[in-house]
């Protein structure tokens, strides 16, 4: 991040979360991984979950707090298969370890690319399709019901303002964002009379590692400094943004959690 931002950030518990299970897809880095940590913050036990062995274990490792809060599960979620195997290590590891039920399913998975919409093939709008949206859909599917028993759960979609302002360099990713947020919609429907919420956050230009690269590339490009580079992309792609500047994960995280807490139980998808 470049250095006249600061990052120190200084997260607080959000009471009523504790010894609650919540998974996180894609905590390993970026938004995530910032959501994982607020929420172990927070007392929850917390599903750390990426592609492989070693980003799981040093995420958790990252994360402050008690060991036994933090539960690396590793699973690529972007087909049906590889969704079920996850749901699968999941519960083994809630035998094993006698973790409560699923309560909190944060679906932030997703990734995202800078093309040309002539060049994106059937191919990659698939994989759009399959991760950003399906690996959701499906976990929502698996974990929802047990929430509306239980009566109490939140499901939250990491989408994207690019779900309502379509990105033209970025348009199968738009796609998929706005088809997060009508899933979203749909089943907070089916959540009426009930403990249970269901709800999309739709952060702006956030600075993970997959926009820092892109940044460096744009400012390679441009022949300026990162700082320079930075304005130049809010002048060119952002010009109606009201704080001119990339949001730190950790400020997606503080609301993420909130949206977890009691204290939204009357936030539903409005």
């Amino acid at each position: 991040m470049p250095t006249t931002w600061s990052n120190d950030v200084d997260e607080k518990s959000i009471p009523g979360l504790e010894r609650k299970l919540a998974i996180v897809t894609g905590s390993t880095d970026g938004i995530g991984f910032a959501i994982a940590k607020q929420l172990v913050v927070s007392g929850c036990h917390v599903i750390v979950n990426g592609r492989s062995h070693a980003t799981c274990d040093k995420a958790c490792q990252s994360i402050p707090g008690p060991m036994d809060l933090k539960i690396p599960v590793t699973g690529d979620l972007s087909s049906a298969e590889g969704v079920e195997k996850f749901v699968e290590a999941v519960a083994s590891e809630i035998r094993v370890r006698g973790l409560p039920e699923v309560s909190i399913l944060i679906n932030n998975v997703g990734f995202f690319e800078v093309k040309d919409f002539f060049q994106v093939t059937d191919d990659e709008w698939m994989q759009y399709h399959q991760l950003n949206l399906m690996s959701g859909v499906r976990l929502s599917r698996t974990y929802l019901n047990g929430m509306i028993q239980r009566n109490w759960g939140r499901i939250i979609f990491v989408s994207s303002e690019a779900g309502i302002r379509t990105v033209p360099h970025m348009i199968p990713y738009s796609v998929s964002k706005a088809a997060q947020i009508a899933a979203a919609r749909g089943l907070a429907e089916t959540t009426k009379g009930t403990g249970v919420t269901v709800n999309s956050v739709l952060p702006g230009p956030t600075w993970t590692t997959g926009v820092e690269n892109y940044m460096q590339d744009f400012a390679v490009s441009k022949k300026l400094s990162l700082e320079d580079a930075i304005e130049k992309y809010f002048e060119q792609y952002e010009p109606d943004s009201l704080i001119k500047r990339f949001l730190r994960p950790e400020e997606v995280a503080a609301v993420t959690a909130f949206l977890c807490s009691e204290m939204a139980s009357a936030l539903r998808n409005e």
